[in-house]
């Protein structure tokens, strides 16, 4: 019986830490080893981090791929590999090594370069042109990498029908919400369209305001799933693939007596190269069982919240954060998602009542601060908004209290976080949700002022279903129940609630959800049966606030589509939607 001991190596690498990346790379494949693996596999630009942006038009970045390339292929002793890096020819290329046995065999290239979303590699990398197949022991495999996977008449077809039994995707593939499960079904279908053991193998961890999930899979010919990468966690799936299985299959199967179900005009040159022919015999060591916990909604999204947050402060060299407490269900959410990621020793947290804060929110902080064992620094505003009303109080004499009033004491709050910052070394983490930066429902340089922006596309209602599932998880009230049930409120003003200015989230999000992330317009979002009212204002205000968003900090995308990456729009527009 032919097997193919497969792993893969979910790894959780940073862009341009090459000899970190590397390290990671040969403990991966010592591990492999020791596990009697005959084909191990890495994620797409594995060997340079995903992804490297404009990093990509640096020589010297390039060569520093290929040196460490250069590592990984005399530490492949007795092991095939295949790994991601950047291949330089006469362009550049997104890639894959072929490697064995202390030799580089083979290179192939992306064929399928995405350009939407929060993907331009268009904009750094050639297409390739060769459809390959390698035997590998024993094994005919057909390699491609992320995109190329989701085309139904694109290279797992072709590699399959030219003898491919076993079809290796190397990914990074952004998450958001829901997506987990759609790539499964269609890794699924490709799988039985094309008779063979898909493995997939996906990055994971947090890189700048994308989060990747790992949840690697590896199907068999029937679309079953044999076996699962961890979600958002560091992992070697290893599993043994009974090449025989496919033969059988496509014995049964009809399809494979006729023409290759593909349009004959397709421009990839097909190539078959032997890296070892002959099966691995003798005996291998027993694989233990592998049990891997799957989150659905809202658990995933906040493990990928933690993920993030964890990585970008970590791998910005930053020890501690700072995280202005107002009381509210947000700055709650954002504190509760930094201990967790960093734990409660490196957060730090800071009440800065005013004249219009209730007496609960105070009360509430301090009990969230205890709850979560953080340090809690209390900060009253109110001499410093004085002085700044003395200060104003000849240039704005005969005007009314309006915004302005408001807004300064949301910058007062920005400037001593600013402070503490500058002072001690302490990220700002803001505390702003996607409801609210779609409408500008957010302070410039107040409650915006920080360095990264955990909960920025989440949008409110989440943010309420993520406090009662963390909750959920502790088995009692770690939230205070009192700040998830209280009505919103910035504080700026006597008796202020959100819905002064907004519509109530449960009617907002929806009609944000339509007009931002799947471009309705106005007319077709009221159709659908929305308040009228509501609508245009919600419109009015995304379609106003433009300028505001693109001054906010970075944050962590589980959105379909996010502000930033996803959704760029000019600032200077008189379209409206």
């Amino acid at each position: 019986m032919r097997r193919l001991r497969l792993g893969m190596a979910q790894v959780n690498m940073t862009v341009g830490d090459f000899s970190g990346n590397t390290k990671k790379v040969m403990e991966s494949v010592a591990e492999a080893r020791s596990q009697g693996v005959d084909l191990i596999t890495f994620p797409e630009l594995a060997i340079c981090g995903y992804p490297p942006e404009d990093l990509l038009f640096k020589p010297r970045f390039i060569e520093e791929n290929r040196k460490s390339l250069q590592k990984v292929i005399e530490n492949s002793s007795g092991i095939a590999i295949i790994i991601g890096f950047v291949d330089a020819r006469e362009d550049i290329y997104n890639a894959a090594a072929v490697i064995y046995d202390g030799k580089l065999v083979d290179v192939y290239h992306k064929i399928y370069l995405p350009n939407y979303g929060v993907f331009d590699e268009n904009r750094y990398f050639r297409a390739g042109s060769e459809c390959a197949v390698y035997v590998i022991a024993g094994t005919g495999v057909g390699l491609n990498i992320c995109e190329d996977i989701w085309y139904e008449a694109g290279p797992a077809t072709l590699q399959a029908y030219a003898g491919a039994e076993v079809i290796i995707n190397i990914s990074s593939s952004p998450y958001h919400f829901g997506k987990g499960n759609y790539r499964e079904r269609m890794l699924a279908v490709r799988a039985t369209d094309s008779v063979s053991f898909v493995a997939y193998n996906n990055l994971v961890g947090g890189q700048d305001e994308l989060v990747f999930d790992g949840n690697s899979v590896i199907m068999d010919e029937k679309g079953h799933l044999i076996a699962r990468g961890k979600q958002f966690h560091e992992d070697l799936v290893v599993a043994d693939l009974d090449v025989e299985s496919v033969f059988r299959t496509r014995l049964r199967d009809p399809r494979w007596r006729k023409a290759l179900p593909v349009s004959p005009t397709l421009p990839w040159r097909q190539t078959k190269t032997i890296v070892s022919q002959s099966p691995v015999t003798g005996t291998k060591p027993p694989l233990p069982e592998r049990q891997v916990e799957m989150r659905d909604l809202p658990g995933e999204v906040y493990d990928a919240l933690v993920v993030g947050t964890h990585d970008y402060i970590r791998k910005n060299g930053f020890s501690k954060v700072v995280i202005g407490l107002s009381g509210g269900v947000d700055s709650s959410m954002v504190a509760t998602i930094a201990a967790d990621a960093l734990g409660k020793e490196s957060v730090i947290g800071v009440a800065m009542p005013s004249r219009y804060s209730s007496p609960g929110s105070l009360s509430d902080t301090q009990l969230l601060a205890k709850n979560l064992g953080i340090e809690l620094l209390v900060i009253p505003i109110e001499p410093v908004f004085k002085a700044y009303l003395e200060t104003l109080a000849e240039v704005f004499a005969g005007a009314k209290p309006n915004v302005a009033e408001e807004n300064i004491q949301a910058r007062i709050r920005g400037n001593l976080l600013m402070a503490l910052s500058n002072k001690f070394g302490w990220l700002v983490l803001t505390t702003g949700n996607k409801s609210e930066y779609a409408t500008g429902y957010t302070t410039l340089y107040g409650d915006m002022a920080g360095g990264f922006a955990v909960i920025k596309d989440v949008p409110k209602t989440l943010i309420y279903q993520l406090a009662r599932y963390r909750n959920e998880l502790a088995s009692y009230d770690l939230i205070p129940r009192s700040v998830i049930k209280k009505p919103p409120s910035a504080e700026l003003r006597p008796d202020q609630r959100d819905t002064d200015s907004l519509p109530p989230y449960d009617i907002l999000d929806p009609i944000l959800t339509a007009y931002v992330e799947e471009d309705k317009d106005v007319e077709q979002i009221i159709a659908a049966g929305h308040d009228v009212n509501a609508v245009k204002r919600a419109a009015r205000l995304v379609d106003g606030t433009e300028y505001k968003r693109r001054q906010a900090p970075p944050g962590i995308k589980i959105t379909p589509r996010a502000f930033g990456r996803d959704r760029r729009l000019p600032i200077t527009n008189w379209f409206k939607g």
